[in-house]
């Protein structure tokens, strides 16, 4: 799947860059930079996720996936950097009055067949990423959902312009600089939030749920959950009544982390079970 976004990103850098030249229209220029910075998301993702699947290693104990939370953070920086750019060169056409294009019908094919193949693309990389619970291709589905949207504003702008409204492309880029702002925010926070190891909220309340379940727990402390990249890392301390026998409090660890584990996809569970001695 990430191979293949390489290749439609390649082919609408392509496409919209040439069209772009040929036309002088900025908002089309700027969807091409942002295919452009998709498709380094795109070959980043390729190789996070071959990097991020593999098992954990003697310099590695929590295996290889904050790779793919990096490279999401990686691909932020990219839009930014894409959104700054157009904001200026929008901003600078504008105050110099030079909004004039040369459009073209090339520029209408071109621009709709982006988001026909961002729809597509973008719909069976949410399902992939959802499936593995994998952030980058959940990231590299982002990019294209806001480039659908980019993509419409462009249209807008260059259709206006079609009717003489030049000045309304370099509007249209600076609403795509926006909608590319948006997803660069919420991209970023997420990657950060997971480098940084914040609990992943709705995991950390299923875990309690399935907790309260369990009727043979007295109680249960030092309840810890990390996510790196597509893995999710549990581990938790029960006190059971101090009469329970070995083999049942191990029996019991075991049925608590097959519970867990079924529940939450790729999931590693650690319970330590603690006799429950004079507790009030």
């Amino acid at each position: 799947m990430a191979t293949y976004s390489i290749f439609a990103a390649l082919f609408l850098t392509g496409g919209k860059l040439l069209v772009g030249i040929h036309t002088g229209s900025l908002g089309i220029l700027s969807e091409a930079l942002h295919s452009g910075l998709d498709l380094v998301a795109a070959a980043i993702t390729w190789y996070a996720v071959r990097i991020a699947d593999k098992p954990a290693d003697d310099d590695h104990h929590f295996g290889h996936g904050k790779v793919e939370n990096l490279s999401a953070f990686f691909e932020t920086i990219l839009l930014l950097i894409t959104s700054v750019w157009v904001v200026y060169e929008a901003v600078s056409r504008l105050i110099s009055g030079e909004t004039e294009i040369e459009l073209s019908p090339w520029a209408f094919v071109v621009v709709g067949a982006s988001i026909v193949i961002d729809f597509s693309r973008s719909r069976a990389l949410m399902r992939v990423a959802k499936k593995y619970n994998s952030q980058a291709l959940e990231a590299d589905a982002l990019h294209f959902r806001t480039d659908i949207w980019s993509s419409a504003v462009v249209l807008l702008g260059i259709g206006a312009a079609q009717f003489g409204f030049f000045i309304a492309d370099s509007i249209a880029a600076i609403g795509v600089a926006l909608i590319i702002l948006v997803a660069s925010y919420q991209l970023g926070r997420r990657s950060i939030n997971v480098l940084l190891d914040k609990v992943p909220k709705d995991t950390f309340l299923n875990i309690k749920k399935i907790l309260s379940d369990c009727p043979e727990i007295l109680y249960y402390h030092n309840l810890k959950v990390r996510a790196s990249g597509s893995d999710i890392f549990i581990e938790l301390n029960i006190h059971l009544p101090k009469e329970t026998d070995f083999l049942q409090s191990h029996e019991l660890s075991n049925k608590i982390e097959r519970r867990i584990s079924s529940e939450i996809p790729r999931s590693f569970v650690h319970v330590h079970v603690e006799p429950d001695i004079d507790h009030d």
